[in-house]
Order: structure tokens, then sequence, then C-alpha cells
């Protein structure tokens, strides 16, 4: 599934696609795909006209700004975006098809058909679903460390579900949790609780490192991920400990193990990441 940095680099390659583009048209192939509204003539009518501002992301999902309307986009697991001339083969799986009045067409492929697209009357989307909940941004401003332990520090949940949860922390995915942990030198099954001030210091560094490091690598092509142009992410080459089972941790030299917490197959060293239990910390309970 694209997790933040793919998502955050599709943004930004159909930043420099798409934008100033004018709608034309809308062709729809998949009704599942679109959720709001739940009518796909509805849904295109709404965007035959409107000119395509700018894209932005909140969390895994982008935001298409259009002139009167917001549309929110999650690829799910392996959605992708596309941008063609008119003229070209449409490819099996397009499911949704935006097409511009410059002869160009951005298209919507998506094997699993697990994506779904969201229309909003224009700053509505982040108030109601799928986006109300969502937690803080990993890569705003307004990620400090003490608004990263107001959200984390008096859980009493295995600190990987928990950054796993988009309610706290949205974007960060299996693949970035793993790394961040294993830089933090932080075992995935401690109590998010236990961890000292010093710790969670450690760990909200961590993740801004990793993430940012993923964006500008293009991502993680694990799977089938592309960004808008087609192009893989290279950060796998990159991960130090996830999808690295068996091999030798790039720090100490220990295996690396794996195992599930909270139901997601985990990557972690033993030796740098041990599993310690400590009472809580004051300084994270005040």
């Amino acid at each position: 599934m694209p997790e933040l940095p793919e998502v955050e680099t599709v943004r930004r390659t159909l930043n420099q696609l798409v934008i100033g583009k004018t709608v034309d048209r809308v062709s729809v192939h998949l009704k599942r795909i679109i959720q709001k509204p739940d009518d796909t003539e509805a849904f295109a009518l709404l965007l035959e006209g409107e000119t395509l501002q700018m894209v932005e992301r909140r969390g895994k999902f982008l935001r298409f700004m259009f002139d009167h309307y917001t549309m929110v986009s999650h690829l799910r697991m392996e959605g992708r975006y596309g941008v063609y001339k008119d003229d070209e083969p449409m490819e099996p799986h397009t499911h949704v098809v935006f097409h511009f009045t410059d002869g160009t067409e951005l298209r919507y492929k998506d094997v699993r058909q697990f994506g779904t697209m969201h229309i909003f009357p224009k700053d509505q989307d982040l108030t109601e679903k799928p986006l109300a909940k969502l937690g803080l941004e990993p890569l705003d401003e307004a990620f400090t460390f003490e608004a990263f332990r107001e959200k984390l520090g008096s859980k009493t949940t295995k600190i990987k579900p928990l950054l796993l949860n988009q309610e706290y922390i949205v974007g960060i995915g299996n693949i970035y949790v793993d790394e961040s942990l294993f830089l933090a030198g932080i075992h995935p099954e401690r109590e998010a609780n236990t961890l000292t001030k010093p710790e969670l210091v450690k760990l909200y560094e961590a993740i801004v490192a990793t993430l940012n490091e993923a964006v500008a690598a293009g991502g993680s092509s694990v799977k089938s991920y592309v960004n808008g142009q087609g192009e893989i992410g290279m950060f796998q080459h990159q991960l130090r400990v996830y999808g690295r089972k068996g091999e030798a941790c790039p720090t100490c030299g220990h295996e690396i193990e794996k195992t599930v917490v909270g139901g997601r197959g985990t990557h972690f060293c033993p030796k740098c990441q041990p599993m310690k239990r400590k009472k809580r910390s004051k300084a994270v309970k005040a």
C-alpha cells in the first residue's frame, strides 16, 4: 500500500503535470471507486469545466483542489495515476479517466479495485469523512515533539500499532514504522507509556528523518508503486530492517527477525531494539 512518502511523491509529480488543466469530461468505468456522490454521472458533472488548481495531501489521501470542489482520493493497495495523450491506448484496469480540454488525460488505474474518490464543496472535505478524524501530519510544522508526546506518551498500547493508528499520526505505514523504531532503538512491542522522554525524542526524530529520506528517494517500490510518470521509488534500497528477515543488522550484525505485532508483519533487530519494561516515566506523564 502506498504510504506517506509514496503519496507525497505522487502529489509532487501531479503538480508538475496537471496543474492548470481544465476538465472537459470524466469517464467512470468502475462505479465502486466513486464514493461521494454515489451517482457516477453526478460525480462526472461536478467536475466538468473545473480547472485543477493544486494537488495537496492529507495523510495517505490526495486532495485535488478544483475551482469549486475538492476531490479526495485514496490509492489503497495498488491505485495509481498517470498522464497520457488522449490517443494513447487504454491500459487494463483503468477505472476513471479525467479528459482535459488540451487533449491529455489523467487516468486512474487500480488492479485491486480498492481505491476511493469523494467530491466535496471546496474546503468542506477536512471536516467530513474520510479526513475528519485524521491525526498529526508528521512532516508538518505543527508536528512538534510536544505534540507528538501529548498524542502518544501516556498510552498503554504497544508502540507499533499506535504509530499505525491514523487517528494519532497519519501516513507512516508499516514500512516506515519498522524503520523508525529501528533507528530509535525501540522494540515494536514496547508499550508507549514505558518510553522515557529521551526514547520519545529519539523516536520523534527517527520518524521525521525516515520520512524525509523516503520522500527524497521518491518512496519505496516494494511491490508495484510508481509515481505519476511511471517511475519507481528508490528508498527500498535504503531499508535497514523492513523485508530483511534473516539478514545481518547493518548496525550490529545480529540477524534481523520478523514477528507479528498488531496483526502486521514486523521486522526488527533484537540486539539493537531490546525489549525493556519500565515503569511509566514521570517526565512523560507530566
